[in-house]
């Protein structure tokens, strides 16, 4: 995920407090400060053995709930509220679960910071240890590799497209969104509707994205405009080349681009996956006219997952969520927040989808092109080791 949480300590008090009432525990920031460098992998304690690789493996449903509410916990980080529909989701499974206290670090925690805190804590059994990730798709391979997952497949695990999930189960993709652009129209003399159209000089000062450095959604971002400058996904190259001179004409801010700011008319231009871009259109109809809009020339999808630590303290809360996340109610979840589960075909063939959620989903009639695993690497490292040097924006 792409964002980082700035808190003031007066923000910070007001939400513990409202957290308290609501029996969810906020770890504060400093506990997950991301190292100046990267945790060598083989600086890492082993971790424990896995546990049950699916639910008959852990007795069944009743036997895995006993198994959770012996450890009374768990603990999740990078699922803001306004991201997927993680609000209802992260409700809907304490309410299920009530015996569980839910540590919800970190929300805006970007993919990379994710990794650093599963590594930053291999062998605490706090509160402050993440049991379960929620990453970019290209992270998950790498995670794999790093022996930082541990596998478990859920009981939907044969409706979970092949292409988009591990093996032996050490990662899923659990939805996936489209990159539009987001905008306020209040704010702006015309809406672009293509990438072209977000060189335009009357749009300088009003465009900004988050750091494409951190987060899967801001890379996919840059790697999209490819699409949109004539390149393919082979040529991440162009769509450098494209937020270069994006950044050059003065169009696109130096600053990280935030909901809030996009609502006020301060910086009413942003490029966000589909689904947190309706959502916050939703979200804020009485404070500004947004319109989320798929760039003619074509974009980019892009897939997250979600996957088990490989050193999580309360594995089995782990476990429950995600057979939570991965069910019916967890599919539909998601989709009431625009972003297209991955069991969507599965559901719909079978009836599962209420017709008035149908209804509400938007179409794409553009070309969207669905990258593989090594496009995702090839191009979103690409990105990364080059954004600093070649656009020249870097974000504190």
């Amino acid at each position: 995920m792409s964002k980082k949480m700035m808190l003031s300590r007066r923000k910070f008090m007001e939400m513990t407090a409202i957290a308290a009432a609501a029996g969810v525990n906020l770890i504060p920031l400093s506990a997950f400060a991301q190292q100046a460098t990267p945790i060598p992998v083989s600086d890492l304690p082993a971790p424990p053995a896995p546990g049950p690789i699916d639910l008959e493996a852990a007795g069944g449903l009743d036997a895995l709930i006993e198994a959770a509410r012996a450890e009374g916990a768990i603990s999740t980080t990078a699922l803001p509220d306004d991201w997927a529909n993680y609000k209802a989701m992260k409700a809907g499974f304490l309410e299920t679960y009530d015996f569980l206290t839910h540590n919800d670090l970190t929300p805006d925690a970007s993919s990379a910071e994710e990794i650093e805190q599963i590594k930053a804590n291999a062998g605490n059994s706090g509160p402050q240890n993440p049991d379960v990730i929620d990453v970019g798709f290209v992270w998950g391979d790498q995670a794999k590799t790093d022996g930082l997952l541990q596998p478990y497949k859920v009981a939907t695990w044969e409706q979970i497209p092949a292409e988009i999930k591990d093996a032996d189960g050490f990662w899923y993709g659990n939805y996936y969104g489209t990159m539009a652009f987001e905008v306020n129209v209040d704010a702006v003399p015309f809406v672009p509707q293509d990438w072209s159209d977000l060189l335009d000089e009357r749009l300088r000062g009003l465009i900004a994205i988050g750091d494409p450095v951190a987060g899967s959604q801001n890379t996919h971002a840059v790697w999209a405009a490819a699409l949109g400058n004539g390149g393919t996904l082979d040529q991440p190259e162009l769509g450098m080349a494209f937020f270069k001179q994006l950044a050059e004409s003065g169009n696109l801010v130096p600053t990280a681009a935030s909901p809030a700011a996009l609502v006020s008319g301060e910086l009413p231009i942003t490029l966000r996956w589909d689904y947190n871009a309706l959502a916050n259109r939703d979200n804020n109809v009485d404070q500004a006219t947004i319109e989320v809009v798929y760039p003619k020339s074509g974009s980019v999808a892009g897939v997250y997952l979600c996957a088990i630590s490989a050193y999580a303290p309360r594995p089995n809360a782990a476990r429950l969520w995600m057979e939570y996340a991965y069910s019916d109610v967890g599919q539909l979840h998601w989709l009431s927040g625009y972003a297209k589960p991955v069991r969507f075909d599965a559901m719909l063939a079978d009836g599962l989808i209420p017709q008035e959620l149908l209804e509400k989903l938007p179409a794409a009639d553009v070309p969207v092109i669905f990258p593989t695993l090594e496009q995702l690497s090839v191009g979103l490292q690409y990105v990364r080791d080059n954004w600093a040097t070649e656009v020249g924006i870097t974000y504190s």
